[in-house]
């Protein structure tokens, strides 16, 4: 008895390879469902994902999970079912989660879930996630923390001397006054 030998096509082997390239770029993927958008819609999404630095691309379920598989990613598989396609995230994820979520007002386009650092989320952990602050405003806000006591001392240290060069003005001009 022969044993079966599975052949792979050529294509099939590169496709999944220019995946593969693809998705390694990237740190964070988001796995949204495209149905009903028109070419001019996935187009202005593109665009907006670009300015965040992240590359959305429409996948082969198929090609994506064996890729994915490749990589160590595991349990994407789930979310990789019917049309799909990938906001691949180089950067920080949390702006352009929020972008996805806000285009998705104007537009068909439904997050299904997402691999964040190390992490599978479903939509609503994803939705949950883009309304967090990004990393910037956080560092923002602790830097506005940090500086709030040196700027209260800063406020009691001159107090008595305003209050000094109040009184002797308010004495001089008593004294023009008479």
């Amino acid at each position: 008895m022969t044993e079966y030998i599975t052949k792979v096509h050529p294509a099939k082997e590169e496709a999944v390879a220019d995946i593969k390239s693809k998705l390694e770029t990237a740190t964070d993927f988001i796995v949204t469902d495209y149905r009903g958008l028109s070419v001019a819609q996935i187009t202005g999404l593109r665009r907006k994902m670009r300015e965040f630095g992240v590359e959305y691309k429409v996948v082969k379920n198929r090609y994506a999970k064996i890729a994915f598989r490749t990589m160590g990613v595991d349990g994407l598989d789930s979310l990789l079912v019917g049309p799909s396609a990938v906001a691949m995230v180089k950067g920080e994820a949390g702006p352009a989660a929020k972008a996805l979520f806000d285009y998705s007002k104007e537009a068909p386009v439904q997050v299904k879930g997402g691999y964040i650092a190390g992490n599978i989320f479903d939509a609503a952990q994803i939705e949950a996630f883009s309304k967090l602050p990004t990393r910037m405003e956080l560092i923002s806000m602790l830097m506005g923390t940090m500086k709030a006591p040196v700027q209260n001392l800063v406020y009691v240290l001159n107090a008595p001397v305003q209050k000094l060069a109040r009184t002797l003005q308010a004495v001089a001009d008593q004294k023009e006054g008479k």
